[in-house]
């Protein structure tokens, strides 16, 4: 059962959410060789049978041709919050960004949507940085400061406050054009396999999970579910591994 259809038979049903993660879950059907990663069961679906604490998260892994790890998080906290949560981390064998998404909903506003792809190396490609400077994304209004710890992000990155349905539309095209971007490039893409290449792309990749790790709303959230101790490992052997 594909991710999305799991989504429908949950509360999850916020049909934007939904909208955007069909699409990147359709986008990551065309990466080369995907295939499902295992991973500690006591993560992959956890809902809560607590009426006054009532929660739900679901997890996918998936591995491809220039990815070692594909996840997609949805949850939905206390009917109030909701989040979606995806990054396609690269093999260090290949020259390929971060792609990274995260979108927070709380009750009907969308206080924050980001999207990126973020660089594995002090080097500019060329031909990613051709396509990204050609996706629109100028004409949306007010956008929101990117965070001090945000110095992973690339000059792309496009992060706001999605106000109304015609914010929510600009953001979904600047996503769908940034996977579409991504998927295709990876596709023709060869290994790199210089050593001190390999080095510099596994030093940005934890560098990039070091970063996202000072983002303290994350553990806010999940510590009014949660014990610290699996608080920590969650964030640490989930979200950000490396």
């Amino acid at each position: 059962m594909s991710l999305a259809d799991s989504l429908n038979k949950t509360k999850l049903i916020d049909p934007f959410i939904l909208s955007l993660l069909r699409n990147i879950v359709e986008k990551r059907s065309l990466l080369n060789d995907l295939q499902t990663i295992n991973i500690n069961s006591d993560f992959l679906n956890i809902v809560s049978d607590n009426k006054q604490c009532d929660f739900y998260i679901e997890n996918q892994f998936h591995k491809a041709k220039g990815f070692r790890k594909l996840h997609v998080e949805i949850a939905e906290f206390s009917n109030s919050l909701k989040i979606l949560h995806v990054v396609f981390f690269p093999d260090p064998n290949f020259n390929i960004p971060i792609f990274g998404l995260d979108l927070v909903k709380v009750n009907e506003l969308i206080t924050a949507a980001i999207v990126d792809l973020s660089p594995v190396s002090n080097s500019i490609n060329y031909e990613l940085e051709s396509q990204l400077i050609d996706v629109n994304k100028d004409n949306f209004g007010i956008k929101r400061k990117i965070p001090e710890w945000g110095e992973i992000f690339s000059e792309h990155v496009f992060f706001a406050s999605l106000k109304n349905k015609e914010d929510q539309n600009y953001f979904y095209k600047i996503v769908d054009e940034y996977i579409k971007i991504l998927v295709n490039y990876s596709k023709n893409i060869l290994p790199d396999e210089e050593p001190q290449n390999i080095q510099e792309r596994i030093y940005y990749q934890k560098q990039y999970c070091i970063q996202q790790m000072k983002n303290e709303k994350t553990s806010m959230v999940l510590l009014k579910y949660f014990d610290k101790k699996w608080v920590d490992r969650y964030i640490r052997e989930i979200l950000f591994d490396f």
